[in-house]
């Protein structure tokens, strides 16, 4: 993994300050901690504070955080700079784009996507466009591999992206309405394109699926499968007669 380092000082603010709608939030899931354990709620507190900050955080915020949490800077240095998900300097306003680039999206068009980045935001990870409101870097497995390609934008993620499904989710942010996260094809979660294709004749030989779904499933919450009789004996192999005793042979 790449060295992590805090933004240079010109770009870092003098000060941070909790807004009164974080602190109490904070203070809360401080008191979710049992006594000497408050330190455990550094990562969801810094989370917030890169919320508030612009979606980055600055030496200043992580002073705060610290002073909050009765933390060692250095400590929460350490956190902030390991875990990828804290951005150490500036990032568009309006989204800042972050693309799979692991194997599973690569072979289903990541790089086109990438491109789409570099044309339209910047040539470069990490740099903000000209306008200010965008930014984008390539990152490690997201987790969504049967979705690829796909890139989360804040704390969302948009899969099934295709070029020109991805231009329409930046237009979304560009126009300060993001479009839906999830897949961009219109398949529910992570379930085949093409349709269901298990569970779809009550359970006889297996049907070629033809893209459409079953007027009733086959077996519902409602209605669990019953346990008969038979399905209450548990079979075993019958015993096997002892073996002869081998000194005896011969004899």
């Amino acid at each position: 993994m790449a060295v992590r380092r805090l933004a240079p000082k010109e770009q870092q603010p003098a000060s941070f300050a909790f807004s009164e709608e974080n602190l109490a939030w904070a203070k809360a899931q401080i008191a979710k901690f049992p006594a000497g354990r408050q330190q455990s709620a550094v990562i969801p507190i810094l989370w917030r504070v890169q919320e508030q900050h612009d979606g980055w955080v600055s030496e200043a915020a992580i002073r705060a955080v610290a002073d909050l949490l009765g933390m060692a800077y250095i400590r929460v240095l350490e956190i902030a700079t390991f875990y990828t998900m804290f951005q150490l300097a500036p990032v568009g306003k309006k989204a800042h784009v972050q693309v799979c680039g692991t194997t599973p999206c690569r072979l289903r068009g990541a790089q086109e996507i990438i491109d789409v980045c570099k044309h339209r935001i910047h040539h470069d990870p990490l740099h903000v466009s000209a306008d200010g409101d965008f930014s984008w870097e390539e990152v490690e497995c997201l987790g969504a591999c049967v979705n690829a390609p796909m890139a989360m934008i804040w704390k969302d993620t948009y899969e099934d992206l295709t070029p020109e499904s991805f231009e329409k989710v930046l237009d979304g942010f560009a126009s300060g309405n993001p479009p839906k996260p999830g897949p961009q094809n219109g398949r529910q979660f992570a379930a085949p394109i093409t349709g269901q294709a298990t569970l779809i004749n009550g359970g006889g030989k297996p049907a070629k699926n033809q893209g459409g779904t079953p007027k009733e499933p086959v077996l519902s919450d409602a209605e669990p499968k019953k346990a008969s009789e038979v399905a209450n004996v548990q079979e075993r192999p019958a015993p096997k007669p002892p073996a002869d005793d081998a000194t005896r042979k011969g004899k």
